[in-house]
């Protein structure tokens, strides 16, 4: 596994630096955004490790301006900032999962590992998903429901894929969290909570038939009481 590090804490680099490459992790590193953008775009990584706060450009520029550039390397933030403004933030402007400092090396060394996998996973044959009042083209990243189209931003997308993947059974937070982003539920619940608020404002708010349904204490369900 080779990964990018962009983060201007020397010492906070030299030492996860030592313990990838104990763990045979290849380490490239950038003490600031700009660098860190041209070593992403020039390079191929299995993972991308960002701080927020880096000089030239902040880690929500970089995930930003690399995804405009179509770098798809999985992106990890590896940040001090932990509100869940910050979380969601880091999820839409194009990050794959979101970790606060102080951490645990073990816990890192896992979420590289799965984000490494994930991002060797091929696109699924499947091009459209239907459910109900629902069509999903996973090619042109559209959703439409009853014929409107509907807009949802990459992770609300990513969220309602899932749903109608997994239509008819409940859903629990922590799978929302672990397979739709690989991020852990434990610091990340509020995170599950906005976004589901987010994709009901957009796609059963303005519909008299509401499909995403809160399960009390087990977590979330799409279904049409309809069919």
């Amino acid at each position: 596994m080779k990964v990018l590090i962009i983060e201007d804490e020397e010492k906070a680099v030299k030492s996860l630096k030592k313990g990838l490459n104990e763990n045979q992790i290849e380490v490239d590193f950038a003490m600031d955004g700009i660098a860190g953008c041209q070593l992403a775009e020039s390079n191929e990584y299995d993972v991308i490790i960002s701080d927020i706060v880096v000089p030239g450009m902040n880690g929500f520029e970089i995930a930003r301006h690399i995804r405009s550039n179509e770098v798809h390397t999985p992106f990890l933030f590896l940040t001090a900032l932990s509100s869940t403004d910050d979380k969601v933030l880091g999820l839409e402007v194009g990050g794959d999962d979101y970790m606060t400092k102080p951490y645990e090396f073990k816990e890192l060394l896992a979420r590289l590992k799965a984000l490494s996998r994930r991002g060797k996973e091929t696109t699924p044959v499947v091009s459209m998903l239907s459910y109900s009042c629902f069509n999903m083209d996973l090619l042109k990243k559209e959703v439409r429901r009853s014929g409107a189209k509907i807009e949802l931003t990459p992770k609300e997308f990513a969220l309602m894929e899932y749903f109608i993947r997994h239509q008819g059974r409940t859903i629990s937070k922590a799978e929302i969290a672990e397979k739709v982003w690989d991020i852990d539920f434990e610091t990340s619940s509020n995170v599950v909570e906005v976004y589901v608020n987010y994709l009901r404002n957009k796609v059963d708010k303005p519909f008299e038939n509401k499909l995403i349904r809160t399960v009390f204490g087990q977590g979330y369900m799409l279904k049409d009481e309809q069919l």
